[in-house]
């Protein structure tokens, strides 16, 4: 009878080690992530491609699902938050954008769908995942548009305004595509490090595309001096010479030069985007994390790291 129970005993216990061990070669094909990092505009306020104008960054944060359905592929649904802006101070002089003095922010929510491709197989047991590998990815999204400037101490949406006669959408097509890398931290957890760049389909992401406002200066002018809405030339010239000392458009001046005043940086071969770099985690949906990673069952097994 002793000889039984210990037979049943051992046998209970290695049962018990065994699932425990092999419930890491479980696939999970569910995986959620997280991130944060800084955001770069690029428009008619800055020009990474063609002058040396230092950065702009401001910051972002998103949250994703993922689903491998491929051997090197991932499917992604991601939401971000993020903050963009650009000013002419900090121009390179060769692009002669500094007199226009302008600038703009804005806070977006961008919803996009990707694809991902990885070096290393992705549909594998979780124990056997690779320790690093890179991947590319690339998709579509929607994000809103919102542009903002400040005048007289108060922040102004721009986009009602319509200051260049040209009505855009709240909402802009995104292409989202990039690169990145992953490092295996534990059995359920990634480390990424991403850099992905936000092609659109608008040039108005900062309210700027005209190269000068000679085409619609009249209509400004007539919103200004009828007091139907003066803001909109208050918003569009603020080139300091063509401003009077107390702040207000020099309406004479404008006149006379007929609306030849710069706004726009005259890159009219490309429209805006916006590049993020974040670091962040990935976590996959195992059945059994709770129990087994968050609340360890210390029972039937040891502190293992599994690589």
């Amino acid at each position: 009878m002793k000889r039984l129970l210990l037979i049943l005993f051992l046998f209970s216990y290695f049962s018990a080690f065994s699932q425990s061990f092999y419930r890491y070669r479980f696939e999970e094909p569910w995986s959620i992530s997280a991130g944060i990092g800084p955001t770069q505009y690029f428009g008619e306020l800055y020009s990474f491609w063609k002058y040396n104008e230092g950065i702009q960054p401001d910051w972002h944060a998103n949250f994703a699902v993922n689903y491998i359905f491929g051997t090197h592929l991932k499917a992604r649904l991601e939401g971000t938050y993020y903050k963009i802006s650009g000013q002419d101070p900090p121009s390179d002089p060769r692009a002669f954008r500094t007199p226009r003095n302008l600038h703009f922010r804005a806070t977006n929510i961008e919803v996009a769908a990707l694809i991902e491709y990885y070096w290393h197989p992705v549909k594998v047991n979780n124990i056997t995942r690779h320790l690093w590998n890179p991947y590319i990815f690339a998709g579509v999204g929607l994000s809103t548009n919102n542009p903002q400037a400040e005048l007289n101490g108060r922040w102004v949406d721009l986009r009602p305004l319509q200051l260049e006669n040209n009505p855009y959408n709240d909402k802009i097509v995104v292409f989202p595509m990039g690169l990145g890398f992953k490092y295996k931290l534990n059995v359920y957890m990634d480390l990424k490090i991403e850099g992905n760049y936000r092609f659109t389909l608008t040039d108005y992401i900062d309210d700027i595309s005209a190269f000068n406002i000679n085409e619609f200066y009249l209509d400004l002018v007539d919103d200004y001096i009828t007091g139907k809405n003066p803001d909109r030339l208050r918003l569009a010239i603020r080139n300091p010479s063509f401003v009077l000392d107390n702040g207000e458009p020099d309406v004479d001046k404008i006149l006379r030069n007929n609306g030849r005043i710069r706004r726009g940086s005259g890159l009219t071969h490309r429209y805006d985007g916006y590049l993020t770099a974040n670091i962040g985690l990935e976590i996959y949906l195992s059945p059994d994390i709770w129990d087994n990673w968050i609340f360890r069952n210390r029972i039937y097994e040891k502190r293992f790291r599994f690589w």
